[in-house]
């Protein structure tokens, strides 16, 4: 009865997939978050252990690449591993940290697209920063899909570190404190953010049926719109992300206005 069932989703699926993406509204998102959530608990629901939930979700990463590719997205931002993951127990971070060095090398080895790692490297093990700053040089001339790949990122971290480094900027000019209070706006920290320079996210998406944004963007997705999808995340559809960018496009944005 399980195959059966397979087989007719393999048969329907593709079709209804064509339909959604035909029916498509114009109004699509050029920057799109995903919060990769999930892999535990579809390792634990396959009675399989933690690190094979972890490849499992890495192995999904290429295919929304792809799907986003197909639909003419500029920018996507994955969240991969948050300031918080780095306090899980030591043999549980050292896989994971591996297991995300590997994808990130597999996908900048394909030069489809232009990896740029966003997060507090500081916080992590040399080798991993060492290999995430490598995939950025190794693809810093593709032009085409730029991916952020959010490793030891945190939203508060983020801010206080643009905040840091728009101090450290002014002090290097000779900017008085009482001079800066009296000039600085919201684009001054903006343009220290580790996405200075990219559009904020129109959309982001959430797997694992969680209905909370845990940090992730915290300033960029101020008027973003959110998607939140019951698959974990190694279970990510095309039909799901189709999906949520058909959400996306039949909302009407306001912008606070």
């Amino acid at each position: 009865m399980v195959d059966w069932k397979r087989g007719v989703r393999r048969v329907l699926y593709p079709a209804y997939e064509n339909r959604v993406l035909r029916k498509m509204p114009d109004s699509l998102p050029k920057h799109v978050g995903v919060m990769l959530d999930g892999n535990r608990r579809w390792a634990k629901a396959v009675g399989r252990d933690t690190a094979h939930g972890h490849r499992a979700g890495a192995a999904n990463i290429e295919p929304l690449l792809t799907w986003c590719e197909e639909i003419g997205i500029e920018v996507v931002t994955l969240w991969l591993l948050s300031t918080d993951n780095l306090n899980r127990p030591a043999a549980e971070l050292t896989q994971l940290l591996e297991i995300i060095e590997d994808a990130v090398d597999s996908l900048a080895d394909q030069r489809r697209w232009r990896l740029n790692p966003v997060g507090a490297l500081d916080l992590l093990p040399d080798h991993t920063a060492a290999r995430l700053k490598s995939a950025a040089e190794r693809t810093s001339d593709i032009d085409g899909l730029i991916v952020n790949v959010a490793v030891g990122y945190g939203g508060r971290r983020e801010i206080a570190d643009a905040v840091r480094s728009l101090l450290q900027e002014h002090a290097a000019k000779g900017t008085s404190l009482e001079e800066l209070a009296g000039i600085i706006d919201v684009e001054h920290i903006a343009d220290h953010l580790y996405t200075k320079g990219q559009p904020d996210p129109d959309l982001v998406i959430r797997t694992s049926g969680e209905q909370r944004l845990g940090g992730f963007l915290l300033w960029q997705s101020a008027k973003s719109e959110f998607y939140f999808c019951e698959a974990y995340w190694p279970d990510f559809r095309r039909v799901d992300f189709l999906r949520a960018i058909r959400a996306y496009a039949l909302r009407e944005r306001r912008f606070g206005a």
